[in-house]
């Protein structure tokens, strides 16, 4: 079996670490049910950074500092983003000073509520940060995530499950073994087909994570599950298409026919699960 050390750090290309964010972990606080769609922010008209995190900024602890350094780190950004949108995005990814909750976290304990009413404060920013990620070409390949709890009797083979929030998941397979393996906070590691990630790298304050962050209301079949070593278990996931629509775009998708042609395409196209990369990783 692989030895299973204590580190939750990952190297970077350098000998220097870097911690594992907690919004990689938080799978846990998923309520799996259906829900009503997350709708109506689509209706709020795109405005600054600044401007969308107003009615958020009471929670949000000196959110406006935080803003203004991820605008100035998004001067000319990739993927043909405006400067707003690519901030948007690197903010969400921002670390908050220990005592106070993140943005990621705030944005998605209310992303999980039952009541959308609780969700109406945030909609200028989801409106800002899903144009720019709407934008992004759409990933479709094998993503990882862990969780710090044992979730296999969570999870039933064959069943439809929703995740609401925003998450967060390794794109390199490489550094999934290194966050996840060889972590003794890991119990649960997911392995998943997405059809819609958006590689975030180029517009986050740790591009070095590769990470790929699934949309809210994605929506997944438990293909199977196992326990592999001691308390770990892998539990894999495909992304479906729902029979409707849980997450409004932020935006009518013929002004973006790409975007439309992706969704045909992930609609018909067959994701196989076969051999698992996770296969590779025991001996």
């Amino acid at each position: 079996m692989l030895y299973l050390d204590c580190s939750t750090q990952m190297p970077t290309s350098s000998s220097s670490k870097i911690t594992i964010s907690g919004r990689f972990l938080d799978a846990d606080k998923e309520r799996l049910i259906l829900s009503l769609p997350l709708e109506g922010y689509a209706k709020k008209p795109l405005v600054s950074l600044n401007e969308a995190v107003a009615r958020v900024a009471n929670m949000v602890h000196e959110v406006e500092k935080r803003v203004w350094i991820a605008m100035e780190r998004s001067r000319s950004p990739p993927d043909g983003l405006e400067q707003n949108e690519s901030a948007a995005v690197r903010l969400y990814t921002a670390e908050w000073d220990a005592g106070y909750d993140s943005l990621y976290k705030l944005l998605n304990e209310t992303l999980r509520l039952e009541d959308r009413k609780k969700l109406i404060p945030w909609f200028s920013y989801l409106k800002l940060l899903l144009t720019a990620l709407f934008k992004l070409p759409s990933f479709r390949g094998t993503v990882w995530r862990g969780v710090q709890v044992n979730l296999y009797s969570s999870y039933n083979v064959g069943s439809h499950i929703t995740w609401w929030a925003f998450s967060s998941c390794s794109g390199s397979r490489k550094i999934a073994e290194e966050q996840f393996l060889s972590s003794s906070r890991v119990s649960t590691l997911f392995e998943i087909e997405c059809l819609n990630g958006k590689s975030i790298k180029q517009h986050s304050f740790y591009g070095q994570e590769e990470e790929i962050l699934l949309l809210p209301s994605s929506y997944f079949e438990v293909v199977r599950k196992r326990m592999v070593v001691d308390d770990l278990c892998v539990i894999y996931l495909r992304e479906l298409l729902p029979p409707f629509s849980l997450l409004e775009p932020p935006f009518p998708m013929d002004e973006n026919p790409s975007m439309s042609n992706a969704a045909a395409d992930n609609k018909t196209a067959p994701i196989l699960i076969g051999k698992s990369h996770m296969n590779e990783y025991l001996i």
